[in-house]
């Protein structure tokens, strides 16, 4: 994955960049916001700090954005609350406070390349659910699960949930993984949320499908009957996005 790097801060730039690195980043490291807009190279995602020398790193945000898609996560020193706002609406997929870690920078860009490339799959499909056996079917684009065709009526974020462990049914997932994926990478509250959450589900879809906890590590979804997800995505496993909301319960 190819990093490119806004930072002006050359203790914060190399320290950066030799953590990336480490983790298999290429990164393209450059210290203004006209050097950043004059960049050619591809890049994947965009590390933006947000006091640079020549120009405010807002209008670097907002003039990357109107340019196309690319992922864009702030790097800041500013802690006021106004800055993190307008950067997110300005078109900011994340924010980043420092001081902070190499590695949750790395837990931010792969959790926001995570929906990227669910949001991507989605917009590609052409319509319809993913049938999971015979009985459950998720609809990602309408954010609607059905049991024998009848609608099962879940909070957000327990559709959150069960389509993000459907997307791999007999994979093992962390607890880090999934609090990424489903309460996204600025989750700081406990972990005991998810067990309440799974609980639910498992209550709602006996029958159906199996979630197996694995002490120490995470839990693994099986589809009841072992029958291999089909849909719009093909055989083999859907690839659409879990959608921000599902039904309410």
């Amino acid at each position: 994955m190819h990093v490119l790097l806004v930072e002006d801060d050359e203790p914060v730039a190399e320290s950066l960049r030799r953590g990336l690195k480490r983790y298999g980043f290429e990164v393209d490291w450059v210290t203004t916001g006209a050097a950043a807009l004059a960049h050619s190279g591809p890049y994947d995602v965009v590390l933006l700090d947000l006091g640079l020398p020549d120009t405010d790193g807002l209008d670097v945000c907002k003039a990357l954005r109107e340019r196309g898609d690319v992922p864009i996560i702030v790097i800041s020193a500013r802690s006021d609350e106004t800055d993190r706002v307008v950067g997110l609406e300005l078109g900011a997929d994340d924010y980043v406070s420092k001081p902070f870690g190499v590695r949750e920078v790395i837990a931010r860009i792969r959790a926001v390349m995570r929906r990227v490339r669910r949001r991507t799959a989605d917009e590609g499909t052409t319509g319809g659910a993913d049938r999971y056996g015979t009985r459950l079917t998720v609809d990602r684009k309408a954010a609607r699960v059905h049991v024998d065709g009848a609608e099962i009526a879940l909070a957000p974020k327990e559709y959150d949930l069960l389509s993000f462990l459907t997307e791999e049914p007999g994979a093992l997932m962390s607890r880090e993984q999934i609090m990424e994926a489903v309460w996204d990478a600025n989750w700081f509250g406990p972990t005991k949320t998810l067990d309440v959450h799974v609980a639910a589900l498992r209550r709602k879809f006996a029958g159906v499908v199996a979630i197996e906890a694995v002490r120490g590590v995470g839990f693994r979804l099986e589809i009841v009957g072992g029958t291999a997800p089909t849909g719009p995505s093909g055989p083999g496993g859907p690839s659409g996005p879990g959608g921000p909301a599902g039904p309410t319960s």
